[in-house]
């Protein structure tokens, strides 16, 4: 079988296992139940666990196939050298067919398609990866719900806990759901299916942060993740009816008869690959003194706007630390490669159609989510909060990347960062899991009694930092991915002064990184006990809790460079690199504004620096950290005090949740209690006087016509009928002799009524 057609078929397979151990827990459980077993046995769940594992687990197999099947047909195109002369650099490789035709209105056609290109495989090892681990993972964290649990965090009449069945196959399969909505994502052919797997995906963290639904903290957290995201959504769909509206198709590739895709229409081999309004776009703003520019801007952003919710984006970064409600290995998965990463990936994919103006909102939006998200992080004590936090950052350091013309090294970070947060959400949670608590607070000296936790907590530290030797190929995952990001944005601050900020910005998020990842680690595994009842309870989790974090460790050290082979993650996304984006992108509304070529930034008046100041802003975040909680130079309650002000402006998370409560919930609430007393007072009021005016006129109908004129009318002919009848009784004697008599008198009157008839009329 040909590449071209072996690995469509190896990745959409992958695709599909999940959806089918979703189908069959979901069908076999429910018919279970269905036949009178209520409870499903400890064992029946075990069963349902390990089939959504199995189908992971092979998903994984043939994702890893399918990537040796590219890089044996296609090879890689080696990361960091400037394109060619002339139109740029080669086209990259891209695999594209209809699967199946949903409907078709004239020429627009709503399909299930399928886009393979490197970035795909690439993201499809990944997801697989790191939902892998998770399943696995999950089997050893979530045993409790094997059995009925008793969950003391939701209180029942008379003070008792909450005991409820367990749901350890309901976990599972919501898990294999989730993974197939991602995966489905990822393969889409066209904007239209990104955007139902987009939702499906929403759903499904909806139901896995909401797993424990009877907490009130879980359900509200559920419906919070899910209505934030619904705002950013609307702008998703503001930009795909711009791009149909216009171009007339959502499809990623040229699809033979049906015509170019959304990419060979912005982006024609005429004008060099270079972004411009096509005439469709153009005819739809004539009058403007650059046709169609303002809908292409438009389109961006609406789609940028989808992204900012589901990657917790200023502003709509609310929902992402209180997700941390739903179980660890949730966390684990949608802060790592699955829901937080779409956001990401979709920026990445939809490059193409990004105007420079477009871009340099992303990267804005991106510099101030990852200082605010890591400031707050720096006064976080619940262990899954600080990482939440921490991971809104990353994410704004992925944003930063690609809006300041870092396509390569924004989606790098996006696979290191991946390896490393899983790592140190599954490190968290089996902490959680031995000492039943989240508070830092409350642990302490953990290192001695969880020493492979410990150690793979450390490593993952370490790569979200950067840790490695400066100037070398010496370095852990996040070493290369932030040294990447830094090299871009000094690059594009040096052609544009004026943005000097998009610079500054990762440098100082480098150095808070360093020191809230440390204070983590240094308050969890370092010292002394601060619990000790909690600390002789914690013991070191089971295999196969600590199974996946070894191999996340051990991942998170090699990723980030050059593999056996010569394999790479930048050389393989740079096999990716939508064409048009190698050279440099100038503004139109904004002529000043230029996107160097990512090439540009590896040279080495920009790497030597760049490198330097990576490293030292590390350094010093990490440091500051041992100073105040391993020296105790500094004590961290002081200090607290001192700056009392910035300490519960950062703990409150810069109180957003009460601004927002205090302008859009509160308001929102207000406007629906005044609809509904305007429903209750005024429409009701309408509505039940003009009931009571058809029940007044109905009961003046009724008396007038219905018992006065036709009740009365019947009643009278009634009555007149009776007397007649009671007078015509009386001539009824019994009588032979009066009854001849009569009948008699009557053949006479009737003979002569007939002759005075005849000679009257006659003639």
């Amino acid at each position: 079988m040909p590449p071209e057609t072996l690995i469509p078929v190896l990745l959409i397979a992958a695709w599909l296992l999940p959806l089918a151990a979703f189908l069959v827990v979901w069908l076999g459980f429910s018919a279970l139940q269905g036949a009178g077993k209520g409870r499903v046995s400890s064992g029946a769940s075990r069963a349902g666990g390990w089939l959504s594992v199995g189908a992971i687990l092979a998903s994984l197999l043939l994702s890893v196939a399918a990537l040796g099947v590219w890089l044996g047909a296609y090879g890689l195109t080696p990361a960091g050298h400037p394109p060619a002369e002339g139109a740029g650099a080669h086209a990259p490789t891209v695999l594209s067919a209809p699967l199946y035709t949903l409907a078709q209105f004239g020429a627009l056609r709503l399909s299930i398609d399928y886009y393979v290109d490197a970035l795909t495989v690439l993201m499809f090892v990944l997801v697989t990866l790191m939902s892998a681990c998770v399943h696995v993972y999950s089997l050893g964290y979530m045993h409790d719900e094997l059995s009925d649990v008793t969950d003391r965090e939701v209180p029942v009449a008379g003070g008792r806990a909450l005991v409820r069945p367990g749901r350890f196959h309901r976990f599972f399969q919501h898990l294999s759901l989730f993974s197939f909505s991602m995966l489905g994502l990822v393969i889409a052919g066209n904007l239209l299916m990104v955007f139902a797997f987009w939702e499906l995906v929403g759903i499904c963290s909806w139901l896995l942060i909401g797993f424990y639904f009877e907490r009130p903290a879980a359900s509200t957290a559920a419906n919070k993740a899910f209505i934030v995201n619904r705002i950013g959504d609307f702008g998703f769909l503001v930009g795909l009816m711009a791009l149909w509206g216009s171009l007339g198709t959502l499809a990623f590739a040229d699809a033979g008869a049906d015509g170019p895709g959304v990419f060979s229409q912005l982006r024609t081999a005429e004008n060099h690959h270079a972004l411009a309004a096509p005439p469709a776009m153009q005819h739809e703003d004539q009058a403007s003194s650059r046709p169609g520019y303002w809908l292409l801007c438009a389109a961006g952003l609406g789609i940028f706007c989808g992204c900012v919710g589901k990657s917790a984006q200023f502003p709509l970064h609310v929902w992402l630390p209180d997700a941390m409600e739903g179980p660890t290995p949730v966390s684990a998965l949608v802060h790592s490669a699955t829901m937080v990463a779409a956001g990401v990936y979709l920026v990445g994919r939809c490059y193409p159609i990004f105007t420079p103006e477009v871009l340099l909102v992303i990267a804005y939006t991106g510099c101030v989510t990852l200082l605010l998200a890591a400031t707050i992080a720096v006064t976080a004590t619940d262990i899954k909060r600080v990482l939440a936090y921490s991971t809104i950052s990353q994410l704004g350091y992925m944003m930063l990347a690609l809006g300041v013309g870092g396509w390569v090294a924004g989606l790098f970070h996006l696979v290191t960062h991946a390896l490393f947060k899983g790592l140190l959400f599954l490190g968290a949670g089996s902490v959680i899991h031995a000492v039943g608590t989240n508070e830092m607070p409350l642990m302490g000296g953990l290192r001695r009694k969880m020493p492979i936790t410990s150690a793979a907590m450390l490593v993952g530290a370490l790569a979200i930092v950067g840790a490695g030797l400066p100037l070398t190929s010496f370095g852990l995952a996040g070493f290369f991915s932030k040294d990447a990001i830094l090299e871009q944005a000094l690059s594009f601050a040096g052609r544009n002064p004026a943005h000097a900020l998009l610079m500054i910005a990762p440098a100082l998020g480098a150095a808070i990184t360093g020191f809230y990842m440390f204070r983590l680690w240094l308050l969890t595994f370092a010292g002394q006990p601060r619990d000790v009842a909690r600390f002789r309870h914690a013991h070191e989790s089971p295999r196969t809790m600590t199974g996946p974090l070894i191999l996340l460790a051990v991942l998170a050290v090699v990723a980030g460079g050059v593999l056996p082979g010569g394999f790479s993650v930048p050389a393989m996304l740079e096999s990716a690199r939508p064409l048009g984006t190698h050279a440099d992108q100038v503004g139109v509304w904004l002529p000043e504004l230029v996107h160097p070529g990512e090439h540009a930034a590896h040279a080495q008046a920009i790497r030597v620096p760049a490198g330097l100041i990576a490293f030292g802003a590390a350094a010093l975040g990490v440091l500051l950290a041992a100073a105040v909680y391993l020296w105790r130079w500094l004590n961290p309650a002081e200090v607290a005090h001192t700056f009392r002000p910035v300490y519960a402006l950062l703990a409150h998370a810069w109180w957003f949740d009460e601004i927002y409560a205090a302008l859009v919930v509160r308001p929102v609430l207000w406007v629906g209690a005044a609809v509904a007393w305007f429903d209750r007072r005024v429409i009701d009021g309408v509505v039940h006087a003009l009931a009571w005016l058809c029940r007044a006129f109905a009961a003046l109908v009724g008396v007038v016509l219905d018992r006065g004129v036709i009740d009365g009318g019947v009643d009278g002919f009634a009555r007149t009928t009776w007397s007649l009848a009671d007078n015509l009784r009386g001539i009824q004697t019994g009588s032979l002799r009066t009854y001849v008599t009569t009948l008699a008198a009557g053949a006479v009157a009737l003979f002569a009524v007939a002759l005075a008839w005849k000679y009257a009329f006659a003639g």
